[in-house]
């Protein structure tokens, strides 16, 4: 099992669509990465300043391997393609490994 956090930064003032990307993108994310291995999505959005973050998606992959192939499939495009109507914000990738 691997976690890639998608982290999106910013603060109150920062325009970010919490629906569509709950009720639109998060179900995407599961159709496109699906196939290859990504076993759960979530978002979160962090209490009062978080830290500088507005939303947070654990992507729960089996394995490294089923992530790389996910991020290099063709449907890799339509995630991103969506983000642009969540937000004008670019979203950052971070890994956690199990011990």
């Amino acid at each position: 099992m691997i976690i890639m956090y998608v982290t999106y930064a910013g603060n109150a003032e920062t325009s970010f669509d919490r629906a569509h990307w709950i009720n639109v993108h998060l179900p995407l994310v599961r159709e496109c990465w699906g196939p290859y291995g990504l076993e759960r999505v979530g978002g979160f959005f962090p209490q009062d300043d978080g830290g500088g973050l507005i939303a947070i998606a654990p992507c729960v992959f089996r394995d490294e391997a089923s992530m790389q192939a996910a991020l290099a499939s063709p449907q890799t495009v339509r995630v991103m393609a969506d983000v642009d109507l969540v937000t004008a914000v670019k979203p950052q990738r971070s890994l956690a490994l199990p011990l």
